[in-house]
């Protein structure tokens, strides 16, 4: 018989193999890890707007006009009551104080709110400044004004320069929170899952190296590409890596376990755990990764960051899983599962155990089982009722920093849109016949000229309506209509206002283009790997309805318990993309495993004893998968603990419901006809299955 490190990539965890492998992976990782360098994060405010958009093209403009050269760092002062006499000389003398910071060494006259309860004087500091020194100059702009402010008065540093130190602030660690987090939720769920106190220690070393690995491909990336990245991108890039990653390995061990009973030599039981459990893993990483390759069709930059990121964390963790860990796991004795480590010739007892009870269950009473879980599906999607995406500046982050506060401060204080007005830039021959068009849409916004140059002119607009109201983005509308029909003048409309409008706009674009390209992508990989239409069409249906139902019961528990007045507008199309994509997994290691049992079990036995030998390992891989999701709380943008709430609410229902109970009462009802119009491939009946393995020693 030939040994198995001279059988194709066999050999990569042969007798010998498994320390070159070992050896190349730790060398490769190695370099990776020591040249990859950090991330560039794109603080460019044009490059997070999506593509194409009319307020980028405001921001680009800006940048080449002497205000594109300033960060304002607003300063509010505020007292319940009104600002007392002391407090406005408290106010003015700041001025003078603060213009040393400001750009031109001057700061304009503070400006008082109607009911005199509000200031505001506004520092004008260089747009240059690194994040260091705008860290330091904000700083020393709040100690002076803290510095000489009468009791029971307050103030708050906001605007551009407040929000980019506040919130450079609040990230500052979370990355290393995240991973320090990931990792303890992997490492409890995997010592809970194995009940061995070594074995989990190998799956988590090889996936943090994954891990790591993934985010220096990223960081080259950015410096090299033009790759746009943020904090939560990746953020969202490690918990992927770990979640599939995880999956990955628990899926390998479990088949490795099971090769043990079957083989005295544990190189020739690995390539029978690699030859039957990669098909499936195979299928599972290539669907996440051509749906998350679908983004770059996305306009959004954040989109198109996760996809091509998240596509890489994918690849990274599906290469370790199924080359480095294997040859990893090979390195140990069967010792590795101490105290529960399988022996020759030993009953599988999952094909007895609990799962399979569940698994007969449903298979007596598929009607049943199948409505039920159906009805209770339709009624957490119900909790959908209602939704309402968009979240604004203020509103996207848990914690209440100080330039969120100060903001809220000067909205409450002065007329709304006043202390974000819509910015019109236009060529300075037409300025005027630009003003005038925007002072005339319905509703008479105040448009003043406040900047001009030889070929630009800057104007701004102050909206009547509530930023973020649909009345204010129909004003932008009603605006950049006007101002487009003026001749000659190329004007266009940004700001705030105009970029939350954009943003929305290219949402809706990539949900309607996005989510049938990632409906397309599980479809024909279920195709290619089932050769089953009715088979692949049923599974995309359940996680379709799943995903229904988690984003119903999200919704719910969103308003209801957590306060968030709205969804984050990458939400919905994240979650989609999640939860489909990752939970379709849980399927196909179902499917695969049932192709294998029905030759020999016909439909319905062969559902019930996949069900049986996957629904432990199938269990664990969703709570964990869904335990890491969760554990994107940590960061503090609502947007990621959204998307960690949905998407780990779904995968426990993919994994509990689902897969366990909808999908075997299917397969069951459907009898073969689930099999159309293709065959179930033949049963496993190699070497490993013939016992030819047990002429070899224990090792």
């Amino acid at each position: 018989m030939n040994r198995p490190e001279h059988m194709g990539w066999a050999a990569l965890w042969g007798v010998h193999g498994k320390w070159a492998t070992i050896a190349v992976a730790i060398l490769l990782s190695g370099l990776a890890l020591g040249f990859g360098g950090a991330a560039e994060v794109d603080t460019d405010p044009a490059a997070a707007l999506p593509k194409g958009a009319e307020s980028a093209t405001v921001v680009r403009l800006r940048q080449q006009l002497p205000s594109g050269q300033v960060l304002p760092a607003l300063v509010v002062y505020s007292r319940d009551g009104g600002l007392t006499p002391q407090d406005k000389d408290a106010v003015t003398a700041d001025a003078g104080r603060m213009a040393a910071l400001a750009v031109g060494g001057r700061t304009p006259p503070p400006v008082f709110s109607g009911k005199g309860d509000v200031a505001l004087l506004t520092v004008p500091l260089a747009g240059a400044l690194s994040n260091a020194e705008l860290t330091e100059a904000v700083g020393r702009i709040r100690a002076e004004g803290r510095a000489g402010l009468p009791a029971g008065a307050r103030v708050e540093v906001t605007g551009g320069a407040g929000f980019q130190v506040d919130l450079a602030a609040v990230f500052q660690g979370a990355d290393i929170t995240l991973l320090a987090v990931t990792a303890s939720v992997v490492a409890l769920l995997l010592l809970l899952t194995y009940r061995s106190p070594w074995l989990w220690l190998v799956p988590l070393s090889v996936i943090g190296v994954a891990d790591q690995v993934a985010a220096k491909v990223v960081a080259i990336l950015t410096r090299t590409t033009g790759l746009t990245v943020d904090d939560s991108t990746l953020g969202i890039t490690s918990v992927l890596v770990f979640g599939a990653g995880t999956n990955y390995a628990l899926l390998l061990i479990a088949r490795y376990r099971e090769q043990l009973r079957l083989h005295g030599d544990r190189h020739s039981a690995m390539t029978g755990a690699v030859r039957s459990a990669a098909p499936a893993i195979l299928a599972s990483s290539a669907t996440v990764t051509l749906a998350l390759g679908t983004l770059t069709f996305a306009l959004s930059p954040f989109n198109r960051g996760i996809g091509l990121a998240g596509a890489i964390g994918i690849v990274t963790a599906v290469g370790y899983a199924l080359l480095v860990l294997p040859a990893a796991m090979v390195c140990f004795g069967r010792g590795l599962f101490w105290p529960f480590s399988p022996k020759l010739g030993q009953a599988d007892p999952t094909r007895t155990g609990p799962w399979a009870r569940v698994g007969g269950a449903v298979a007596r009473r598929p009607a049943l089982m199948a409505a039920v879980s159906l009805g209770l599906l339709a009624v957490l999607a119900a909790g959908a009722a209602g939704v309402h995406s968009g979240l604004s500046q203020t509103e996207r982050f848990r914690d209440r920093v100080e330039a969120i506060t100060g903001q809220e401060t000067l909205s409450r204080a002065f007329p709304a849109g006043s202390a974000q007005p819509v910015v019109i830039i236009s060529r300075t021959a037409a300025a005027e016949q630009v003003r005038a068009a925007a002072a005339g849409i319905p509703g008479g916004p105040r448009v003043t000229i406040v900047e001009r140059t030889p070929q630009y002119t800057r104007a701004e607009a102050v909206l009547g309506a509530e930023p973020g109201s649909d009345e204010s983005f129909a004003a932008v509308r009603a605006l950049r209509a006007a101002v487009h029909a003026v001749p000659g003048a190329n004007a266009v409309v940004g700001g705030a206002e105009a970029s939350d409008l954009d943003d929305r706009d290219a949402a809706a674009r990539d949900q309607r283009l996005v989510i049938p390209l990632v409906l397309a992508v599980v479809l024909l990989v279920l195709l290619a790997l089932l050769r089953s239409v009715v088979a692949a069409i049923t599974l995309v249906l359940t996680v379709v309805a799943s995903f229904a139902a988690a984003f119903g019961a999200g919704w719910f528990a969103f308003t209801h318990f957590f306060g968030f007045p709205a969804l984050d507008l990458s939400v919905p199309l994240l979650s989609f993309l999640f939860l489909v994509a990752l939970g379709v997994d849980y399927n196909i290691f179902l499917i695969t495993r049932a192709r294998e049992e029905t030759p020999l079990l016909g439909t319905r036995g062969g559902i019930v004893a996949a069900l049986a030998v996957t629904g432990g390992v199938i269990t664990s891989a969703g709570i964990l998968l869904a335990s890491v999701f969760a554990v994107l709380g940590v960061l503090p943008l609502i947007t990621l603990t959204q998307i960690g709430v949905i998407v780990g609410f779904g995968v426990l229902l993919d994994t509990l419901l689902v897969r366990s109970v909808l999908v075997p009462a299917l397969v069951t009802l459907l009898g073969d006809r689930f099999w159309w119009p293709g065959t179930p491939g033949p049963a496993v009946r190699d070497a490993e299955r013939a016992g030819l393995g047990h002429e070899a020693p224990v090792r």
